[in-house]
């Protein structure tokens, strides 16, 4: 377990593997409802042993986290984290792979002045809107009301393949009561401070290779007009289709998600 102190009682979670081979690392970007474990089994496995580093870590809000009860969790705040994460560690030629939200926060690290040699967005091309603001809004009234574990069983039908929803019903369907979190959980205080997420991205700007990974099955932020529009703005974009996966691409098709990232990887100068 390695831990960045960023000040006193505030840290990130981490795990580093530095690259053996391939002089290259791939540095994964969470969703706000996720955590490492999402990419420390068997995708991480996969890359460490074709020879590439890995970089998985938790936002300040996330398991295993230090954070003061004042502290807004806001997106500002994550890029921060991020930017600092990597002028910290500094992996070897980072591609940054950011799921969800997760991209956002990733692309935005890289007009920071972060320097990346690739970058992968997993569902996360939506353009401002007020659906989409609908749709913010209700995850932050639904997080409240009964935690994680309600936004994610009232969104999972949309968001989910029919595999990965048959292998979570018998674990989601219990007599467990849906509990609120208290105002000072970081859960709830990242799924507020999303609220001020700026979507209008200069993605004109990237100038690096990117590789974008949609699932057909996620029905709530894929919107296919907007994500090919989105697509023509970024310079040197290459993007993929997972007609059997939905907003999770990750969790539902693992093994094609590392080769995918393995494929790109050639694409971009280390």
């Amino acid at each position: 377990m390695s831990k960045l102190e960023i000040s006193s009682g505030e840290t990130l979670y981490y795990e580093y593997a530095a690259p053996t081979g391939n002089a290259k690392t791939f540095v994964f970007v969470n969703a706000l409802t996720g955590n490492t474990a999402m990419w420390s089994s068997d995708i991480c496995r996969r890359l460490q042993a074709a020879g590439y580093g890995t970089l998985c870590y938790n936002f300040r809000g996330q398991a295993l986290t230090e954070f003061a009860d004042d502290t807004a969790l806001t997106p500002a705040l994550i890029v921060d984290d991020l930017c600092l994460l990597l002028a910290t560690i500094s992996p070897p030629a980072p591609i940054l792979v950011g799921l969800s939200i997760g991209g956002l926060f990733a692309a935005q690290a890289c007009l920071t002045g972060t320097s990346a040699c690739g970058l992968v967005l997993i569902n996360t091309l939506r353009k401002p809107s007020q659906r989409l603001d609908w749709i913010n809004q209700s995850m932050v009234r639904l997080t409240r009301i009964g935690g994680g574990r309600l936004v994610m069983t009232a969104n999972m039908p949309m968001l989910a393949s029919p595999n990965l929803l048959a292998k979570m019903w018998d674990t989601t369907f219990d007599d467990e009561p849906y509990d609120a979190p208290l105002e000072t959980d970081g859960l709830f205080r990242l799924m507020l401070g999303s609220l001020e997420t700026d979507w209008d991205f200069p993605y004109e700007r990237l100038d690096l290779p990117v590789l974008l990974l949609t699932g057909v099955h996620d029905r709530v932020f894929r919107i296919t007009a907007d994500i090919a529009d989105l697509k023509a703005r970024i310079p040197d974009a290459v993007e993929k289709l997972y007609p059997e996966a939905g907003h999770l691409i990750p969790l539902e098709e693992p093994q094609q998600f590392s080769d995918d990232l393995l494929s790109f990887a050639s694409r971009c100068s280390g």
